[in-house]
């Protein structure tokens, strides 16, 4: 069965209060359906930015996406969760990620560790995290009965991890290198990557929902003009080759909406988190696909 759409938006950038309002509006006008926080040094603390979205809004439901869990104790995170799933009227997804950023580590004074070790971090927060959340006497209660976790990642590991614990699994398209940066997959290695998550995650009572993080979106009728600027960030692919890849969508509004078709029914994906700078332009292509 195909799952419908849904569409979030990250807010990465730090407003005032009213401005912070009216943009979380802004996205409930838009057609978003979740409103979503990173958890990175110099962009807004997650949980307190998505109880005032909370507050500025009605419909959507509101998620970290996703919160490095290097910065977290399962504990405190565990009454964070709860508090803010009570603040928000039940309507948090909680997204856990290794982090991939080593200078935020170091600023904060915390240990950074080899791969392995993060994702065993991860693995032993998620565990202390179900367990803590699951029992009647922990306190303050969420209100949801199980907040659902959205884990996102890449490797071996991190999907059998996903494919054991989470709702959803968030598929970063992208793998990292030294330093921290990203560098994007192909479709077909993606293929790969999906394949393997759906091997793992057979047994599976309920299947997840797919994400993919979308990060260029730009409704152009020159998209070779329109991808120039961002060729220098990624010089081993030609201009054709990053106009295909999966986290890119620039081209014609009616070429984007049928990508965004074709690539859930190859992938799967059928939740598309976009990032805030793109959450103007990637709004025609919500109301096109709501039309159908």
């Amino acid at each position: 069965m195909t799952r419908p759409f849904r569409f979030g938006v990250n807010l990465m950038s730090l407003a005032p209060a009213d401005e912070w309002r009216a943009k979380c509006r802004r996205a409930e006008e838009l057609g978003y359906d979740v409103i979503l926080a990173p958890d990175h040094l110099g962009m807004p603390a997650p949980f307190p930015a998505l109880v005032a979205a909370a507050e500025a809004t009605e419909r959507p439901r509101l998620g970290t996406f996703v919160l490095n869990a290097g910065f977290w104790n399962p504990a405190l995170l565990a009454r964070e969760v709860a508090t803010t799933d009570g603040l928000t009227g039940g309507r948090l997804e909680l997204g856990l990620g290794t982090g991939y950023v080593q200078a935020e580590h170091e600023t904060a004074g915390l240990p950074w560790g080899s791969p392995g070790e993060r994702v065993d971090h991860l693995r032993r927060t998620v565990a202390e995290l179900e367990r803590l959340l699951d029992s009647d006497g922990h306190q303050p209660q969420p209100v949801q009965k199980r907040v659902p976790l959205l884990i996102g990642g890449n490797g071996d590991r991190m999907l059998r991890l996903t494919a054991e614990h989470a709702d959803i699994a968030a598929f970063t398209a992208a793998r990292t290198r030294d330093g921290g940066a990203l560098e994007p997959i192909s479709a077909e290695e993606l293929d790969e990557r999906v394949a393997l998550y759906r091997k793992l995650a057979a047994g599976r009572a309920e299947p997840a929902e797919l994400n993919l993080l979308v990060q260029i979106v730009i409704v152009t009728d020159d998209p070779g003009a329109a991808i120039q600027p961002w060729l220098s960030h990624i010089p081993h692919l030609t201009e054709q080759q990053v106009l295909e890849l999966p986290i890119v969508l620039v081209g014609p509004l009616d070429d984007i909406v049928e990508r965004v078709r074709a690539q859930r029914d190859r992938f799967g994906f059928s939740y598309l988190t976009v990032l805030e700078p793109n959450m103007e332009a990637f709004a025609p292509v919500i109301a096109r696909l709501r039309e159908t």
